[in-house]
């Protein structure tokens, strides 16, 4: 397996990504969206979920696709991204028919960055005009780090971000991941150098330092996020894709195997104050491929992503904790 020629969520042909995100709120929406509807379903595995429209993707459920998926920041303030995002859809004549009806249909889930330093002394709910602006920017090119659901995430330690992560396999289909990082848990080891992703790095995508040479990690619970914060709300939600042709049921599955590429990633991870939520969708252009694989490498993907995420995340004024480049800019 190797990652594909742009190692993002866009080599998987006919979806595009958009970002819109606002400095001064220290937040933001991104959307994925495909050129047409596309299976998906979902696995939920912290304790503090924030949603939308994610009962639906339940493999008993009788909706078959969905017409894109919202990652936003904001809380529960942040779901209204999704309506932005249904407003667009259904200006550009998209959405499930029942008879003259036409309905958009866009699960979404949130993360928390309203104590993150930003101003969020708002008058109207600023999220469903960046959920509008980031449909109409969804292209097959886009940013990561500080950029759209990731513009307020924290880790512990570090500031965390959007990242993406690819990967194609044997038989021909490919395998990608897209994540907003705002864990509990920290992303890299005491020291604020070495990753815990550092293991399935490919090539040089997140500093190329390998693993932490020291033991006994994972044992360390200090946080700046806790201490800048006093708040206990996170979350890690991420996108996991294939163009692999697969069920509804079989994207749960790969949804719930993604999510080891948290835990190998985050630690902790799954906490009871996370609200760790993984969708997977496929646009089905492949034909059907072995299930334990396309998880296999959804988790692998996904860890890659998230340390993506932290290493490319920037810094901004009124930040309160610091970002992996700032912290390491002796390398």
């Amino acid at each position: 397996m190797q990652p594909g020629p742009t190692n993002s969520l866009t080599d998987i042909a006919g979806l595009r990504v958009g970002n819109a995100q606002d400095g001064t709120l220290k937040s933001g929406a991104t959307v994925v969206v495909g050129d047409a509807p596309f299976v998906a379903s979902v696995a939920v595995m912290g304790g503090a979920p924030g949603t939308r429209e994610t009962d639906l993707l339940a493999p008993d459920k009788s909706v078959a696709e969905v017409d894109a998926l919202v990652l936003s920041g904001g809380s529960a303030f942040g779901l209204d991204a999704c309506s932005g995002v249904v407003d667009g859809l259904r200006a550009d004549g998209r959405g499930f028919r029942i008879g003259p009806a036409q309905i958009p249909l866009v699960p979404g889930a949130i993360l928390f960055d309203l104590l993150n330093g930003g101003d969020k002394d708002w008058a109207d709910n600023p999220y469903r005009a960046l959920g509008l602006a980031a449909y109409r920017a969804a292209r097959a090119e886009f940013e990561i780090g500080t950029v759209g659901a990731g513009t307020g995430a924290l880790t512990a330690m570090l500031k965390g971000g959007l990242g993406t992560a690819s990967l194609q396999l044997p038989d021909g289909s490919t395998v990608a991941a897209l994540v907003a990082a705002n864990p509990v848990g920290a992303v890299t080891t005491p020291g604020d150098r070495y990753f815990y992703a550092a293991p399935f790095e490919m090539g040089q995508e997140f500093g190329g330092l390998g693993p932490d040479p020291a033991s006994g990690l994972g044992l360390s619970r200090e946080s700046r996020k806790m201490n800048a914060m006093s708040a206990r709300a996170n979350t890690t939600i991420a996108i996991v894709a294939t163009d692999a042709t697969l069920t509804k049921a079989q994207c749960h599955r790969v949804a719930v195997a993604a999510h080891d590429g948290i835990a190998r990633a985050c630690v902790p991870a799954h906490t009871p104050n996370d609200g760790d939520l993984v969708f997977a969708l496929t646009t089905g252009a492949k034909p059907a491929a072995d299930v334990l694989m396309t998880g296999h490498a959804a988790a692998l993907c996904l860890s890659r992503a998230i340390a993506r995420a932290v290493y490319a995340a920037t810094p901004q004024e009124g930040d309160v904790i610091p970002c992996w480049r700032t912290a390491n800019a002796d390398l």
